[in-house]
């Protein structure tokens, strides 16, 4: 017998499907093959599995904020899910959707179903309509769904400024109508009412997934968009000086390289990291601003405490277009609230600077989608590349756009001043058990043969060059296992500036720009190595199925170790 229950409708249609149903959330960057719809990640138990044409039923998203760039490659490609069922507020697959939607009228329909959702834990298949969602059919239905037509945009009581209404009526041309559609449908689809202003935009969809990020920054340039707001540009896919030396196929490079001057056209500065906020532009405590790349976000609300939701690829550059974002999410105060403590083991000790992203990585998994307080770090002498390293490994398992870390983070000093005013109800108290279990999960690798060694997820600081150069020349050897760090070109510039560059040539480390290890493979990356090394709790997630390798993940003195032996040592001491 048929039953039907009804959610939230973030993106209206019909599909009826075979089932696809996770109780874990799924990145679609680094997680499902943008060409064919398979899931690549290796920590997901839909691993092997292809969305394509399936009701995919997932808590949330979770991870990168480019999820939203491959959700689009998929639709564009007719290989993406028939519908999405959450059972969270999921903003990143939802605006993969509405852009595709708005630019191209390809579409598929998503629900939120709150408490409703492991209804579908059970069943073969389901039908979406509206916000409806109905169960226990044998199979499914024929219907197709409709093709989406551009419908007149009902702004309802939605507050916007008589540029807001100008530009939604084209008088400012059809990309800045485009954009502010896009924008506006974002904000309601949030329960935002109105817009505010942003001082600058970093951009994330920049890199090449495939035919349907070059259709879209084409389609943007058409349009002749413009950004209004000092933007810079995230990693691209390729070293943009080196890729034609590294051997990297030129018709992918040169796609690569269309894209990310598409969006210079635009006006977006070809800065090329992943980490803004090692700019001299970095933005200041309360600055209203418009990040996307998901460690990025996660740093500039936590660190800094500039203020910016986790906005999906291709909505950036919307916002960077019109300069005016929806007032939701981390923008307004009483959203930056934590909504769970989460208590540091009280024995550890003899900690290394690994210890820092297994502990984000494993706090992410456990809080998908909540703003955790960490208590116990007060005393520990976080630094600023600690917090980097923590925050891009949270962000890599949870949805959530922040954190806070009493007594070291920018709205944490104290308990009190921690936004919400009151320290929440739940509470969870860590074990060592925990984090071996998260540390173990980190490292695929099935020997201790190390054949390269990865640095530079996100780009490193020059902080993290300095303490490279020392843990080389304390060494006092040669690498003998190819180790290579990725930065930002400023970066680079600095340390090569005081010397550090030249100590580093000296030991063997290699340096790539511009790109990240996210988007790095063969030949950059040796056909022959079985195991690669790095400190970066991002890379030992993403790593397995960007590459196909085994990772290993160690402290950075443990990587300077296996370049020179070309083996991991043990277990680190902080865990046994």
């Amino acid at each position: 017998m048929n039953k039907s229950f009804h959610g939230r409708s973030l993106v209206d249609g019909f599909a009826s499907a075979e089932v696809l149903y996770s109780d874990v959330p799924l990145s679609f960057m680094g997680g499902v093959d943008p060409a064919t719809g398979v899931v690549t990640d290796t920590h997901h138990p839909l691993q092997g599995l292809s969305v394509k044409g399936k009701i995919l039923a997932i808590p949330s998203g979770r991870g990168s904020c480019a999820g939203s760039g491959v959700l689009f490659e998929l639709l564009l490609a007719d290989m993406a899910p028939a519908g999405f069922v959450f059972a969270h507020e999921e903003t990143i697959l939802t605006l993969g959707t509405i852009i595709a939607e708005e630019l191209f009228g390809k579409t598929v329909p998503l629900i939120n179903v709150g408490d409703s959702f492991q209804q579908l834990s059970s069943v073969a298949f389901a039908t979406l309509c509206g916000s409806e969602v109905t169960i226990g059919a044998d199979e499914a239905r024929g219907e197709k769904a409709p093709v989406a037509r551009l419908a007149d945009l009902s702004t309802g009581d939605f507050r916007l400024t008589p540029k807001d209404k100008e530009m939604l009526e084209g008088k400012h041309g059809p990309a800045a109508r485009a954009a502010m559609r896009i924008v506006l449908r974002a904000g309601m689809l949030e329960g935002a009412r109105d817009l505010i202003d942003v001082s600058q935009a970093h951009i994330d969809g920049c890199f090449y997934t495939g035919p349907g990020s070059l259709e879209f920054v084409r389609k943007l340039c058409e349009l002749d968009a413009k950004v209004s707001v000092p933007s810079s540009m995230n990693a691209i896919s390729v070293d943009q000086r080196l890729w034609r030396k590294q051997g990297v196929d030129a018709a992918f490079g040169e796609a690569a390289m269309e894209v990310a001057e598409s969006y210079a056209k635009m006006g977006v500065k070809r800065t090329f990291t992943c980490a803004p906020y090692l700019l001299d532009t970095a933005p200041r405590f309360g600055e209203q601003i418009v990040w996307a790349e998901s460690n990025a976000v996660v740093y500039a609300n936590s660190v800094i405490g500039a203020r910016t939701m986790k906005y999906p690829d291709y909505l950036d550059i919307c916002i960077a277009i019109t300069g005016r974002a929806p007032n939701m999410d981390c923008h307004v105060e009483k959203n930056r609230a934590a909504t769970v403590v989460f208590n540091v083991p009280s024995d550890i000790s003899r900690i290394d600077d690994s210890f820092y992203p297994a502990l984000g990585y494993l706090i992410g998994h456990m809080a998908p989608n909540d703003i955790p307080l960490i208590c116990g770090l007060e005393n520990a002498g976080v630094t600023l590349d600690d917090m980097k390293a923590f925050g891009a490994a949270f962000a890599t398992t949870s949805a959530a756009p922040m954190f806070h870390i009493l007594g070291v983070t920018a709205e944490a000093k104290t308990a009190e001043q921690v936004p919400g005013g009151k320290t929440p109800s739940r509470e969870v108290s860590l074990s060592m058990g925990d984090l071996r279990r998260a540390w173990s999960e980190l490292n695929s690798a099935t020997s201790e043969q190390v054949d390269y060694v990865a640095l530079g997820n996100p780009h490193f600081s020059f902080t993290e060059c300095g303490r490279l150069a020392k843990l080389c020349q304390a060494e006092s050897r040669k690498a003998k296992v190819p180790i290579t760090v990725t930065c930002g070109r400023d970066v680079y510039a600095r340390a090569a500036e005081a010397g550090i560059i030249e100590k580093l040539h000296n030991f063997g480390v290699q340096f790539i720009n511009d790109t990240c290890w996210c988007l790095i493979g063969e030949p950059v990356i040796p056909s022959t190595a079985v195991n690669l090394m790095t400190n970066s709790a991002k890379y030992a997630h993403y790593g397995p199925a960007a590459t196909g390798k085994g990772l290993h993940f160690r402290s950075l003195a443990d990587c300077v170790d296996a370049a020179c032996t070309g083996k991991a040592k043990a277990m680190p001491d902080w865990l046994s």
